[in-house]
C-alpha cells in the first residue's frame, strides 16, 4: 500500500489536466494581471507620453534579449539613451523594429487574444444553447427548418465567412468615413472580430444541446411541467439549463482555443486586430518578416508562437478533462501497483 500511494500522488501531480490548469491560470494571471503595467503611460523625449506597449525608441530597435546578446557596445548604447532621458525598454524579450518592448507587447497581445477567445466562445456557446433548446422545444416543422439551416451553414467554410464579415465591416466603416486612427476604431475591430468568430462557431453546440434537450423533453418530469402549465422560459431556466450545464461547460472549454486560433490566424493575415494594438497573431506576422538567412531576429517570432502553443495546449487539456468527466462511456485506466 505504501508503494502505491506515492505513485498515485505523482500521477495526479503530473497529470495533463492539472498541468494544463496551472499553466492556463499562470498565463491569464500574467497577461491580464499585467494590464496596469502594459497600459501605463511612459515619457518620451520630444513627444507626448504614450502607453508602454506602443512606446518605442528607434535608437534601440531590433535588440536581442539581454540574456542572449548583451555586448559592451549594446550596453553603452542603452546607457546613453537612459542618460539622455529617452524611453528604454526592458529588453527581457528584446525589441522590435520600432524599438518597442516585446515583453510588454506579448503581455498586452495575450490579454487581447485571451479576451477575444473568451468572449467569442461565450457568444458561440450562448447562441448555440438558445438555438438548440428552441429547436428541440418547438419540435415539428420548426425544429426541422432550424436544423436544416444548421446543415446548410455546416457546408460553408467558416473561416471564409469570418473573413467576409470582417471585410464587410471594414467597408461599412470606410463608407461612414471613420478614421483608422484612435482607440474607437480598435474597439470596433475587436468587436467585429468577436462577433464574426462567435457567429460561425455555434453550430456544433446547437446540435449537441438539441440532442440533450430532446432526451430531456420526453422525461416524465418535463411532461408534468407542461401539464401544470409551466411556461417555456421557466422550463428552460429551471429544468433544461441545469441538466445541460455540464455539456455547455465542456463545449465552452473546447470553444475557447478554437476562437483564439481563429483570431490569431486572422490577425496573422492582417484582417483581425491591427497595429498598434497587439495580439499574438499580428505579433507573429510582424516577426515572420524578420526571420531570414542574413540576420534572424528569432525573438520576434518565437515568443508569440510559443505563447499561442502553450495556451492552446493547456486549454485542450482542460477541455478534454471536462469532457471525460461528463462522458459516461469514458473510464479511467487503473494505476498499476
Amino acid at each position: 500500500m505504501s508503494a502505491i500511494q506515492p505513485r498515485r500522488f505523482a500521477a495526479r501531480i503530473l497529470s495533463p489536466t492539472l498541468l494544463g490548469g496551472v499553466v492556463l491560470g499562470a498565463m491569464l494571471l500574467c497577461c491580464v494581471g499585467s494590464l496596469p503595467w502594459t497600459m501605463a503611460r511612459v515619457e518620451r523625449v520630444g513627444s507626448a507620453p504614450t502607453r508602454r506597449y506602443e512606446a518605442g525608441n528607434l535608437e534601440l530597435s531590433l535588440l536581442a534579449p539581454s540574456w542572449w546578446e548583451d555586448s559592451q557596445q549594446l550596453s553603452a548604447k542603452v546607457e546613453q539613451q537612459r542618460a539622455a532621458g529617452g524611453y528604454v525598454p526592458t529588453r527581457i524579450l528584446g525589441t522590435d523594429r520600432l524599438g518597442r518592448d516585446v515583453l510588454a507587447r506579448c503581455l498586452m497581445g495575450g490579454a487581447v487574444s485571451l479576451l477575444i477567445g473568451l468572449i467569442a466562445a461565450a457568444v458561440a456557446v450562448g447562441f448555440g444553447t438558445l438555438f438548440g433548446t428552441t429547436s428541440a422545444a418547438c419540435g415539428g416543422r420548426i425544429d426541422n427548418a432550424m436544423m436544416r439551416s444548421v446543415d446548410v451553414m455546416y457546408g460553408l467554410p467558416s473561416m471564409l465567412l469570418v473573413v467576409m464579415l470582417a471585410v464587410a465591416a471594414e467597408g461599412i466603416l470606410r463608407r461612414l468615413g471613420v478614421d483608422r486612427v484612435g482607440g474607437g476604431h480598435q474597439v470596433f475591430d475587436v468587436a467585429i472580430l468577436v462577433l464574426a468568430i462567435g457567429a460561425t462557431s455555434w453550430l456544433t453546440v446547437a446540435r449537441v444541446i438539441r440532442g440533450q434537450v430532446l432526451s430531456l423533453r420526453g422525461q416524465l418530469f418535463m411532461e408534468s411541467c407542461r401539464a401544470v402549465g409551466v411556461g417555456p422560459w421557466r422550463q428552460f431556466w429551471l429544468h433544461y439549463l441545469p441538466n445541460v450545464i455540464a455539456v455547455i461547460a465542456v463545449y465552452a472549454a473546447l470553444a475557447v482555443p478554437a476562437a483564439i486560433l481563429s483570431e490569431s490566424f486572422l490577425s496573422f493575415l492582417g484582417i483581425g486586430v491591427r497595429d498598434p494594438l497587439p495580439s499574438w497573431g499580428n505579433l507573429a506576422a510582424e516577426g515572420l518578416s524578420e526571420v531570414n538567412t542574413i540576420r534572424s531576429r528569432w525573438w520576434l517570432l518565437s515568443w508569440p508562437c510559443l505563447a499561442i502553443a502553450i495556451t492552446l495546449l493547456a486549454l485542450n487539456f482542460v477541455g478534454d478533462a471536462l469532457r471525460a468527466s461528463v462522458d459516461p462511456t469514458s473510464r479511467r485506466r487503473p494505476i498499476a501497483a
